[in-house]
């Protein structure tokens, strides 16, 4: 209990320092959610989405999920897409990835029990998809790495096949899918280059 204590300590010192540099931060904060980005990322707890991107809270609409994966039905994903596009109409989508992603390094091996391993499936699928390139890479760490990176390029393609995001488009709602991928070494983003839509 005295570490869970000490997470509420930690809030009411940041509620208080936020409020001595700014005294209408909050007040702002609860005046509008008006994000210009969506991010969907890993839930790994070494990426912290706001933070890497220099952003404060209420300027990051934010999904996270092992892996950073968007597959076909997930009503989790599909809500927050859609809140995001309809309500917030945000202009950029960002899917971001990161490297030394324990998610995606369980997809470099056929073992997992169910909920978990029935989720890393889906990134089972892309490493199936790209087995002779992966093959060819000298170990399993550049494997590993590269799958990393293919899998963002998938999760790209998937929201880009999203309805809600081809309807945004057809009616010429500003917006743009991106893929990035985070290194824990040097905290630095890289984009992949596979941005797609109209505000790309």
């Amino acid at each position: 209990m005295a570490q869970i204590k000490t997470l509420l300590e930690n809030n009411h010192a940041w509620a208080l320092a936020r409020t001595q540099s700014d005294p209408d931060f909050f007040q702002r904060l609860c005046a509008i959610q008006r994000p210009d980005y969506l991010w969907i990322g890993c839930a790994d707890s070494r990426v912290p989405a706001n933070e890497i991107v220099g952003l404060d809270p209420g300027e990051l609409f934010v999904h996270r999920n092992v892996a950073n994966v968007v597959a076909p039905g997930d009503a989790n994903a599909l809500s927050v897409i859609q809140y995001a596009i309809e309500t917030l109409e945000i202009e950029h989508i960002i899917v971001t990835g990161h490297y030394g992603c324990g998610g995606v390094m369980a997809a470099l091996s056929d073992n997992g029990t169910p909920p978990l391993g029935d989720w890393i499936d889906h990134v089972r699928r892309v490493r199936d998809a790209h087995v002779d390139e992966l093959n060819a890479l000298s170990d399993r760490a550049a494997r590993w790495s590269r799958l990393c990176e293919l899998n963002v390029v998938a999760q790209v393609r998937a929201v880009c096949n999203i309805p809600l995001v081809k309807a945004a488009w057809a009616r010429g709602q500003p917006l743009a899918v991106h893929g990035w991928i985070y290194d824990l070494h040097d905290g630095l983003l890289r984009d992949l280059g596979v941005s797609a839509g109209t505000a790309a």
